[in-house]
């Protein structure tokens, strides 16, 4: 299989990520900082490994800063709902993914707070971050923006509007979905009060982990409270990072493999990657151009206004029906539809079919990329 779907899961995993998650259900499968057993201590030590990891590929310097989550779905919610109070207003972007759309509109359904979506305007940076200014009002208390859009693959301006909400008093989280590995992210430099991420995509680490990097003073609610191993006498959640927020066992086996993942990326650097898929992008980009039957929504993607993620349409033909046939005729993977992210399309107004996602990784080579132009020019209307 030819496997291009990786801005949702990366796949292949690299092997020394596999043989982490090997070693750690055989090694290390007891639960870190409940107990003061050899193995206990042997898994806690694996998990502040990781914590260190994401500091060093995040230019942090406080481990206690870094939060492990399920996802970088729950590391947004903790953020939104743990932020957000009675009356707080909030402002996202045109292009954000439903983890953010969807716990903003409950709470507003709830009558709790409200929100405002800015206008992207795609490579034209002094626009968006205008724009970003004149949703504020005096109740905006958080900026949830993500660094690149996981249908179309813009770059946002994140740096200037966290830059922004600062001059407000305004708090920024960045949803790093689609740019951790692959964009370098200097939280020292950039002032970020919240990075959520995903374990799974750019950062070739498994399925069910993800990060949340608290950068701010202000520290949201937890979502879950239990068991810390920490104040075991007290009755309410630890009020310190990480063990406000990491509730339960921890996921030691995904820890161990995103240490591994992390590894990886930071061994290759994101500069290397981003460059090496963004040729792959551009060389698909070219042939598609050429193709009457194809619609693309963007100019030629750059590595200084993209990530590697292209979006198409093909007229005539739904984007499902499309994947389909590049699955069953040439056993290449796609996404289609519309990504979880109906806010995006409605900006670039492919709402109705959705696109067909392209997205390769560090594993795509050239002949693949090849292979789906060859496909696409020989799709039958």
């Amino acid at each position: 299989m030819i496997y291009l779907d990786n801005s949702a899961t990366t796949f292949p995993k690299p092997q020394q990520v596999i043989n982490s998650v090997n070693q750690a259900m055989r090694f290390y499968s007891a639960n870190p900082g409940r107990s003061g057993h050899d193995l206990s201590l042997k898994a806690a030590q694996k998990i502040f490994d990781c914590r260190q990891a994401v500091c060093s590929l995040f230019n942090i310097s406080d481990e206690s800063k870094v939060v492990f989550t399920s996802g970088c779905t729950q590391s947004l919610n903790t953020v939104i709902k743990g932020v957000l109070k009675q009356g707080d207003h909030c402002v996202i972007s045109s292009f954000e993914h439903n983890s953010v759309l969807r716990p903003l509109e409950k709470l507003k359904q709830q009558n709790k707070i409200s929100y405002s979506v800015a206008n992207v305007y795609p490579q034209d940076d002094d626009k968006t971050v205008d724009s970003f200014r004149k949703a504020f009002n005096e109740r905006t208390k958080l900026v949830v923006c993500t660094h690149a859009s996981n249908v179309f693959g813009f770059r946002l301006p994140v740096e200037r509007i966290c830059a922004l909400c600062h001059n407000y008093g305004i708090l920024f989280c960045l949803d790093a979905a689609q740019s951790a590995g692959v964009i370098d992210i200097d939280i020292n430099d950039s002032g970020f009060d919240y990075v959520c991420c995903a374990g799974h995509k750019g950062l070739y680490g498994p399925m069910g982990v993800g990060v949340l990097v608290i950068n701010s003073d202000v520290l949201p609610e937890s979502l879950v409270e239990g068991g810390t191993g920490s104040n075991s006498q007290d009755f309410l959640q630890p009020d310190f990072t990480p063990d406000k927020y990491e509730s339960g066992t921890l996921n030691v086996v995904g820890i161990c493999g995103l240490k591994n993942g992390i590894d990886f990326v930071m061994n290759k650097s994101p500069f290397v990657i981003l460059n090496t898929e963004m040729s792959y992008i551009r060389m698909l980009y070219k042939a598609l151009s050429k193709n009457k039957n194809i619609v693309l929504y963007s100019k030629m993607p750059t590595v200084e206004n993209f990530v590697p993620v292209l979006s198409f349409s093909v007229k005539g033909m739904n984007s499902e029906k499309v994947a389909s046939y590049l699955n069953s005729k040439y056993s290449i993977a796609v996404r289609a539809g519309l990504h979880c992210s109906p806010l995006a399309h409605k900006s670039m107004k492919s709402l109705g079919e959705g696109t067909v996602r392209i997205a390769p990784s560090v594993f795509t080579t050239e002949n693949d990329i090849k292979r789906l132009i060859f496909a696409l020019n020989n799709l039958k209307i």
